[in-house]
């Protein structure tokens, strides 16, 4: 009987996993090309597949089947699997069905609002929709927390990141924040002595972006007859593994924003398409948690693409595409650009040093937001302070404050920790892939990241999950995550230590 349990699991499975795929989807054609008018629709459709897919997770033959197919007979591949169904199914059955509901529409709704007032810099315009989403959001988190054990703000980071716990990630972000200050203020003196970088002269067309960042995917190993690049307010990674979306916005006066958006979500991409194809659309088939996918996208543009072998193989191309910055492409300068540090108020344009400040900033709103030590209205003040207080930057507008990301107003409360974990693991990735296979900077100043892409396979994305994240870190580098490796990297990058 327990075969046969488990194979009615799989094929449950298979077809809500489908219904997943469908709704990513949407979501996509929502944030990149619907007509604002088939907002109402859209949101109604939503809501409907997601309740469908609900319904059936929490069917109450769901949980005899998860006791009935036990693991005996099961291979390590079908056990793990069965161990993902039963932590979906215990998030899953937390939640009432009207509650799930609720939160689709609730979700539409105040991203629809957002994508209105951000460009106004208005907080106020879509503050009402936010509070709905935010409650609906804590009465999730407490529901989660009591079936779950967990505190509530635990409850929501694991969703997306399994095993996940504040205690483990505060002494981890309260280090850093100790450590940025003198870090940086060593940073930016060692810049001021080298002086200030070449910046490239535009304009500089969306069209030649766009052709550019194709090229770029292209050689990364993004294979175009599974996927695209369009444009959207945020840039994001979504779709399925068989048809990646991912999306970047423009700026006509400079290029290194979006083109680096493009290199960062063709490594969410990459992951994606690497997951184990016989595990389509299984729990164990899916990505292990949004801390290694954000590792993923992390060590491709920030290990890889910011490299002094990086630099040498781009900067003839940015001569061939942008003729007369001769200075600004040679290879030392295009290296002094990329990495160039200095605080600055946009998170998704930050460099690498202070990106971490921005993470932990969000971490601790949204943590006292969840608890409820923090009214939302109190929000862009917060905000403010905070940005002082870790980078010394003083806002001037909610549209370079609390409303640049589309995270909160789209209910992913829990997730910014994900960013500076992955960042962490990227750089114990990378550290860990250059031991195994010493060539791979000479091949990626070829313009070869084949023989990084396949270390990844290998050791990261072919795993999809069938380990923890720990445990993947682990076999892949030999060590659980040391934050000291990614400080290190920095210190040799942007001190020129070790």
């Amino acid at each position: 009987m327990s075969s046969n349990a488990y194979r009615q699991l799989e094929q449950r499975f298979a077809r809500m996993g489908a219904i997943a795929e469908a709704t990513g989807m949407l979501h996509w054609d929502m944030a990149a090309v619907m007509p604002e008018g088939g907002h109402d629709s859209r949101a109604e459709q939503l809501a409907t597949l997601n309740v469908i897919g609900h319904e059936m997770l929490t069917a109450p033959e769901m949980a005899d089947l998860l006791e009935l197919a036990g693991d005996g007979g099961l291979d390590d591949w079908q056990r793990a699997n069965l161990h993902e169904m039963k932590r979906i199914h215990g998030h899953a059955t937390a939640l009432r069905p009207d509650l799930v509901e609720a939160l689709t529409r609730a979700r539409a709704a105040c991203e629809k609002t957002w994508r209105a007032a951000r460009p106004a810099g208005d907080f106020a315009l879509v503050l009402p929709q936010l509070q709905a989403l935010l409650d609906l959001t804590r009465e999730s988190a407490q529901a989660k927390a009591a079936k779950l054990g967990l505190s509530p703000y635990d409850a929501l980071m694991d969703e997306f990141e399994p095993g996940a716990r504040a205690v483990d990630i505060d002494p981890v972000f309260a280090d850093y924040a100790s450590f940025l200050p003198e870090f940086l203020g060593q940073v930016l003196e060692r810049q001021k002595q080298q002086g200030a970088a070449v910046a490239p002269k535009g304009p500089f067309s969306i069209a030649s972006q766009k052709a550019l960042g194709e090229r770029l995917m292209a050689a990364i190993g993004f294979d175009f007859n599974h996927g695209r690049l369009d444009t959207s307010l945020h840039p994001f990674c979504g779709g399925t593994p068989d048809d990646v979306r991912i999306t970047t916005r423009y700026n006509e006066d400079q290029f290194a924003d979006a083109l680096m958006g493009v290199v960062h979500e063709t490594g969410h991409a990459m992951y994606e398409r690497g997951l184990p194809k016989e595990w389509r659309r299984q729990p164990v088939g899916q990505a292990r948690g949004m801390a290694l996918h954000e590792s993923q996208s992390l060590i491709v543009e920030m290990q890889a693409a910011r490299s002094a072998a990086f630099c040498r193989f781009l900067s003839p191309i940015l001569n061939e595409v942008y003729p007369g910055n001769e200075a600004a492409f040679a290879p030392d300068n295009l290296a002094r650009f990329y990495t160039m540090v200095e605080p600055g108020f946009i998170r998704v344009s930050a460099d690498e040093v202070t990106y971490p400040a921005h993470v932990i900033l969000r971490y601790r709103l949204e943590q006292a937001l969840i608890g409820g030590d923090l009214k939302l209205k109190d929000l862009p003040g917060a905000w403010n302070a905070g940005m002082k207080e870790l980078l010394g930057l003083t806002v001037t507008n909610d549209r370079e404050g609390c409303l640049q990301d589309i995270h909160w107003f789209d209910g992913a409360f829990g997730y910014f920790p994900c960013y500076s974990l992955g960042a962490m693991n990227a750089a114990q990735f990378f550290d860990a892939a250059l031991r195994d296979v010493p060539e791979i900077p000479a091949a990626i100043e070829r313009g070869d990241f084949s023989p990084l892409i396949g270390w990844l396979l290998q050791h990261v994305h072919g795993r999809g999950s069938s380990l923890t994240t720990p445990e993947i870190v682990k076999a892949a580098t030999g060590q659980p995550l040391d934050a000291g490796i990614f400080r290190r990297h920095l210190e040799r990058r942007y001190l020129g230590q070790g």
